[in-house]
């Protein structure tokens, strides 16, 4: 049962990708089989009449909006006295204002650099100490486990000393 509704949902998908590509070519392959077929029918008739329109002449951007063509409106902000002022100011003027904004942000931006290096330097600087803290402490206990282990050493030959006499003597041990 299922097998058979997989072919039939199969078969149906197959159809609908056909018609769907017919749907998207078809007016193309249309219009082209359909002018190829006026054009022979053009060649065989002796002369076709003009066609007589009276449409009006297309309207023009300029007709249309006016304001639009040199992208300029003369009358904005003209009652603004900053941006009147900002408008008159020259090209050198602008470029100068603006090589100085650039030279804040460099300066605002080098001093956050600075900072950070600054922060960054303290921090290596503490776990330096931290680094030497820890070196230290790891040779005391070093120094501390070689003394236990020579008295450690010296008690074993105490007690293999003490043993040994003790058998002479006549112990026979655990």
């Amino acid at each position: 049962m299922s097998r058979r509704s997989g072919g039939c949902v199969r078969c149906c998908l197959v159809v609908f990708a056909v018609l769907s590509a017919l749907c998207v070519s078809g007016p193309a392959w249309y219009w082209r089989l359909k002018k190829a077929m006026g054009s022979g029918e053009n060649a065989s008739s002796s002369s076709c009449v003009p066609c007589i329109c009276d449409c009006p002449p297309p309207l023009s951007l300029l007709k249309i909006a006016p304001g639009l063509v040199n992208l300029s409106v003369t009358g904005c902000g003209g009652d603004d006295p900053d941006l009147r002022r900002e408008m008159e100011k020259q090209f050198v003027d602008l470029l100068t204002e603006e090589l100085k904004l650039q030279e804040a942000v460099a300066a605002e931006h080098a001093r956050h650099m600075n900072i950070t290096f600054l922060e960054a330097k303290r921090v290596a600087s503490q776990y330096q100490r931290e680094a030497e803290k820890c070196n230290s402490a790891t040779e005391t206990c070093e120094g501390a486990r070689e003394r236990a282990e020579a008295l450690l050493i010296k008690e074993r030959k105490v007690t293999s000393l003490w043993e040994r006499r003790a058998r002479r003597l006549g112990w026979e041990g655990e």
